[in-house]
Formats: structure tokens, C-alpha cells, sequence
């Protein structure tokens, strides 16, 4: 017979009152925050009687723009949580001098930087990414669609999966105190024997899984469905940056979710991969853990200086300068990412010849990247420069990312990198890359082609506040850590003992304050422009948002994209185009069938969910029971099969004499 005890911890497994942080006043008054803020938001779509249309047209779409769309949300609004740690972080080191233990325990103050770390990598920049990738490379290759609509969409919900598995850490139980790799043997059972470790792997994982499918997706995209003329190419330059970051998610996550896969056996079976004991080997992790994680910084920064060169041609007036070298550029770095993993730690005696391997080909790394800045100034050169807020975005990242880019190639360098490899020097470089690498092109992406998605253009206004808080908040907030890392300063210090050093870190918490600023008038400049919407839709004739194929349809574009499919004649399409005096049909169009929605990717991602909660807290019947949820819904799902395809605009055998036709008046 089950005692009450056994049946308890049963049915709850390890989760008791005790886990959640009532005596953190920090947590309650956040859950207290978001408990009436999202019964707020729910009052407000009752009201609207809108949970039919947030169903049928949102939830549930498979149209890649409307998917795009819903990742930048997620992407908006997990910024704003993650910079919510940065923020505490910065006050935190601020005030923690002359005795002051500041406002956060040390327990709670690791998990702030665990969590922020993994938020704004995994659950902001790459949602960020994913989306602009799904929104606009379609249109740019003359595509009705992603290859695997439903597959899309399922990705998605993925993701959200597990952004909502990492939020449930802060109000139940606790998050990792690991830093954003989780190194054992600090990640291993023995010394984090509690649940935030599990809430780290189960929310990368099911994560992990939503960005690899749509990786997969998008690479078959890319290569199988661009238009009729469009070659390697004479694709635009977003959309190779896009292709070569595909590859990368393709060729990398798999090592990640391997790696996570061994980590989970360490901890909830007892073997021992990561040990320092029984044959393990902690070394192995952070080879496997970076194999994937040097490939991941790239599929960052390559969509943003896409980005970039979209933006510099359409607000210089000119063509892109060095077309083919940009490509090649793109590709050579996409190569080159998978030889420099083992710059991460050249401290750990790898030998004198491994590391001097490594630096090299981290300094040649550097070369195609200063190739695609020069490019960028040469595209400049000469050109009816109008400085628009995508525009502003751009030159900032040049005079920023260049900084990081120098202070990388200084790390390169063994013997600094000994010096330098674990103070706040390396978290300067890190942010001066990501943050005026990655974070200034995903807002340069936003404003762009935020009228593509909507039919009206931002608030010119609000997008230059933005943009000056970030730039000079960010300044402010990492040149201190320069300067304190070569002081000596090492990173992930809660409290200092030097009175001196004060200064510093009170000018970084400053520019933080900026930075907040610079999110804050974000979040105005869209809230008004959606006021204004009816005064920015005039946009007629200039040539912002479209120098490529998306400039071929209306906008924001029907759920079909292109009634009649594109014809490329020139990488530069918009260029073409206007040269032979384009002019879209507004007439003779048949109606097109479009792939139908579908609930099954928020079912599936409801379950992966509570598959997630079960194998965290060890209540193994809720982790049992939504596994073969998971499998039956993924079963069911396939006699939807006939749902996903496409009526053409006309026969097949037309389709194929037209392609014929062009094709060979094309040679």
C-alpha cells in the first residue's frame, strides 16, 4: 500500500510549497506584476470578443508572415525581460561596495546572469532572427510560401515552448546558477542538485528543436523555391546571408542538443560523461558545448549584415558594391565559424601548438567580415545618403562593431587571451559584437521592412530616440568594462572589495539606464505608429523597403504573396526592374488555395510543455502521459497531409511552356 508520502510524491514529485519563492520579495512582487498584467491583457481580448481571430488568423496560421511576425513579438517582449536582469545586474554592482551587500543575494544574482545570458541568445536574438528570416526571404525569392508551411508553424510554437518553460523558472522553483553554458562540473547533480540546471536543458531543448526544423525549412526553401531566373547568384544579399545561417542551424544544433542529451544522462540516470571522476571529462562539454556555440555567434551576425546591406543600398541610392565579394565573403565566414571554436578556452592547456592554430584562424575570420564593412563604405561613396532610422542603425554598427571586431582579434592573441580571458574585458568585446553587431541590425531589420508587414512605415521620430539612448547608452555601459577588465576585474561578482573601482561601474549602470530609455521609446514608436498609421501610410515612390523581389508585390502582401510568379533578370531586382519599367498586374488573377491552418503546433507545443514540467519536477506520470500526447497528435497530424499544397494560378503544362520560354530567352 502507497503511503500518503509515497502517493504525494507521486503525484508531485519533488515540487512542494517550499519551491516557490514566496521569501524572495524581488520574485513575488515580479509574479504579483505579471499575474494582473496578464489578466489585464485577457480582459482586454474578452472584451474585444478576439480569441476567435487571434485563433483562426494568428495561433493557427501557417502563412510564413504572420509567423515572422509573431517571432518578432516574442522576440519584443523577451528583450524586455531580459534587460530587466541586465538592469538588476548593473544596480547591483553599483551599489555592492563599502560593505553594501546591495538588493541581491548572491544565489539569486547567479541566476539573474544565467538568465540573461540565455534569453537574450536563444530566446530574443534568435527568435528576432527567425522571424525576419520567415517574414521577408519568401518574398525576396518570389515564393508563395516556406517549403513546409504547418512544419513553420510548429517551429514557432516550439519556441514559445520553450520561452515559457524558462518563465516558469522564475516563479517555480528556481533557474541555473551556472552562467549561460551551464560548464559542469557546476551543472552537474552534485553541485546543483536542485531543479534549475533542468529547467536550462529542457527549455534549450525544446527550443533547440523548434530552430533546427526551421532551419531544415528554410534551407529547402531557399534552395527549391526561388523564382524562375533566380540563380545562386542573383539572390539578394539577405537572403545568401540567410542561407548560410540555415546551414549553420542545420550543422550545429544537433552537437547542442547531443550535448544537452549527455548532460540530462548525467543527471537523471548516473552516468558519468562531464564527471571529474569514472572516466568523465568536464573538457569534453566545453569542446561540444562551443563546437556549437562559435557557430552560433555567426548565425547571429551574418542575417544582421544582410540586413545591413539592404539597407545601405536602398539609403545610398545605389547598387551594392561588390556583389560577388559579399557572397563569397558571407560563405567564407560560415566556414571559417566551425575552425576558431577553440579560441573559448585557450586557457584550459591545450598546448602551444593547438592554440596557435586557433588564433590564426580566428584573426583570418576577421578578414571577409572587414571585406563586407569596406564594401558598406564603398556602397556609401558618392551615394544620396538619407538618414532614416534603418540608415541610423547601420552607420552605428559600423562605427560600434568595429570596436568589438579589433578587441576579438586582441583575444585571439594566446598570451592576452591568458590575461584577459575571464574579466570583464571579455564581456565588453562580447556585448560590443552582439549588441552593435546582432541587436542594431534586428532593430535596422525592424524599421525597414516594418512596412513591408504592415503597409506603413514606423514613426521616424520615435526610431531616431530609440536609436541615440541605445548608441550612447551602450557606450557608456561597456567602455567601463574595457577599462575594468584590464584592471583585472574578473567577471560574475556580485560585490567588490576596492572602493575605487565604484566609479566604473556606476557609469555602467548609467548607460544601462540609456539603453532602457532606448527600449522604452521602442515600444512608443510602435504604440504610435499604429495610431499613425493612416499619416506613415504614404510611402508611394520611395525607395525605402524594396530593392529586391519583395518590392514585386503590394504591402503588406496578400497571404499568397505573388499572384503572378516574379521573373529575375539581375541580382539587384528592384534595379532591373525599374530599368525595364516594371509595372505590376492589378488584373487577370484566378484565386489561389493556400495551406490551411492548423491547432497542431500549439497542441504539440502545450505538451512539450507539461512533457518539460514532468521530467523537471520527476513527476514521471505527467512526463508519460504528455509523451504519448506528443506522439499520438504528431500521428493524427499526418492524415491532414492532402491540406498542404498549393492550386497554381493556371495548369501545369502552362506553368512549365512559360518557364521554358523564359528560360531560354534568358540564355
Amino acid at each position: 500500500m502507497f503511503s500518503n508520502s509515497d502517493l504525494q510524491k507521486f503525484i508531485f514529485g519533488r515540487l512542494t510549497l517550499d519551491s516557490m519563492p514566496y521569501h524572495e520579495p524581488i520574485l513575488v512582487a515580479t509574479f504579483i506584476g505579471v499575474v494582473l498584467g496578464g489578466l489585464a491583457l485577457l480582459g482586454v481580448i474578452t472584451y474585444f470578443k478576439s480569441w476567435g481571430y487571434l485563433w483562426n488568423e494568428w495561433f493557427t496560421s501557417v502563412d510564413h508572415k504572420k509567423i515572422g511576425i509573431m517571432y518578432v513579438v516574442l522576440a519584443i517582449v523577451m528583450l524586455i525581460r531580459g534587460f530587466s536582469d541586465a538592469l538588476m545586474m548593473r544596480t547591483q554592482q553599483a551599489l555592492a561596495f563599502n560593505g553594501s551587500d546591495g538588493f541581491l543575494p548572491p544565489h539569486h544574482y547567479d541566476q539573474v546572469f544565467t538568465a540573461h545570458g540565455v534569453i537574450m541568445i536563444f530566446f530574443m536574438a534568435m527568435p528576432f532572427i527567425t522571424g525576419l528570416m520567415n517574414l521577408v526571404v519568401p518574398l525576396q525569392i518570389g515564393a508563395r510560401d516556406v517549403s513546409f508551411p504547418f512544419l513553420n508553424n510548429l517551429s514557432f510554437w516550439m519556441t514559445t515552448a520553450g520561452v515559457i518553460v524558462i518563465m516558469m523558472s522564475l516563479f517555480i522553483g528556481e533557474f541555473a546558477r551556472t552562467g549561460w553554458l551551464a560548464y559542469p562540473p557546476l551543472s552537474e547533480s552534485q553541485y546543483s542538485p536542485g531543479v534549475g540546471v533542468d529547467y536550462y536543458i529542457w527549455g534549450l531543448q525544446i527550443a533547440g528543436i523548434g530552430t533546427t526544423l526551421s532551419g531544415i525549412n528554410l534551407v529547402a526553401t531557399i534552395i527549391k523555391m526561388r523564382a524562375p531566373g533566380m540563380t545562386m547568384m542573383k539572390m539578394p544579399i539577405f537572403t545568401w546571408t540567410s542561407l548560410c545561417t540555415n546551414i549553420l542551424i542545420v550543422a550545429s544544433f544537433p552537437i547542442l542538443t547531443a550535448t544537452l542529451v549527455l548532460l540530462t544522462l548525467d543527471r537523471y540516470v548516473g552516468t558519468n560523461f562531464f564527471t571529474n571522476n569514472l572516466g568523465g571529462n568536464p573538457m569534453m562539454y566545453v569542446n561540444l558545448i562551443w563546437i556549437w556555440g562559435h557557430p552560433e555567434v555567426y548565425i547571429l551576425v551574418l542575417p544582421a549584415f544582410g540586413i545591413f546591406s539592404e539597407v545601405v543600398a536602398t539609403f545610398s541610392c545605389k547598387r551594392l558594391f561588390g556583389y560577388a565579394s559579399m557572397v563569397y565573403a558571407t560563405c567564407v565566414i560560415m566556414i571559417l565559424s566551425y575552425l576558431v571554436w577553440l579560441h573559448h578556452f585557450f586557457t584550459m592547456g591545450s598546448g602551444a601548438s593547438v592554440n596557435s592554430f586557433f588564433g590564426i584562424t580566428t584573426m583570418i575570420i576577421s578578414i571577409p567580415t572587414g571585406a563586407k564593412i569596406f564594401n558598406w563604405l564603398f556602397t556609401m561613396y558618392r551615394g544620396r545618403i538619407r538618414y532614416e532610422p534603418p540608415m541610423l542603425w547601420t552607420v552605428g554598427f559600423m562605427a560600434t562593431f568595429v570596436i568589438g571586431g579589433m578587441t576579438g582579434v586582441m583575444l585571439a592573441v594566446p598570451p592576452a587571451d591568458f590575461v584577459l580571458h575571464n574579466s570583464l574585458f571579455l564581456v565588453a568585446h562580447f556585448h560590443n559584437v552582439i549588441i552593435g553587431g546582432v541587436v542594431f541590425g534586428l532593430m535596422a531589420g525592424l524599421n525597414y521592412w516594418f512596412p513591408k508587414a504592415f503597409g506603413f512605415k514606423l514613426d521616424p521620430f520615435w526610431g531616431k530616440v530609440s536609436f541615440w539612448f541605445w548608441l550612447i547608452g551602450f557606450w557608456f555601459a561597456f567602455m567601463p568594462l574595457y577599462v575594468l577588465g584590464l584592471m583585472g576585474v574578473t567577471r560574475r561578482l556580485s560585490q567588490f572589495d576596492d572602493p575605487s573601482l565604484q566609479i566604473w561601474f556606476i557609469v555602467a549602470a548609467f548607460g544601462a539606464g540609456l539603453i532602457a530609455i532606448g527600449i522604452a521609446s521602442l515600444i512608443i514608436q510602435l504604440i504610435v505608429s499604429f495610431v499613425r498609421r493612416d499619416e506613415l501610410r504614404d510611402w508611394t515612390g520611395d525607395p525605402w523597403n524594396g530593392r529586391t523581389m519583395e518590392w514585386a508585390t503590394s504591402s503588406p502582401p496578400p497571404e499568397y504573396n505573388f499572384a503572378m510568379t516574379p521573373v529575375v533578370y539581375d541580382h539587384d531586382s528592384w534595379w532591373d526592374m525599374k530599368k525595364r519599367g516594371y509595372v505590376r498586374p492589378t488584373v487577370g488573377f484566378i484565386p489561389i488555395h493556400m495551406p490551411k491552418g492548423t491547432g497542431t503546433g500549439v497542441v504539440l507545443g502545450a505538451f512539450s510543455v507539461t512533457l518539460a514540467f514532468g521530467m523537471i519536477w520527476y513527476m514521471w506520470w505527467l512526463a508519460v502521459v504528455s509523451f504519448i500526447a506528443i506522439i499520438a497528435v504528431s500521428i493524427g497530424h499526418t492524415f491532414n497531409y492532402q491540406r498542404d499544397f498549393y492550386k497554381p494560378v493556371c495548369e501545369v503544362e502552362e506553368i512549365e511552356d512559360r518557364r521554358t520560354r523564359i528560360l531560354a530567352g534568358m540564355r
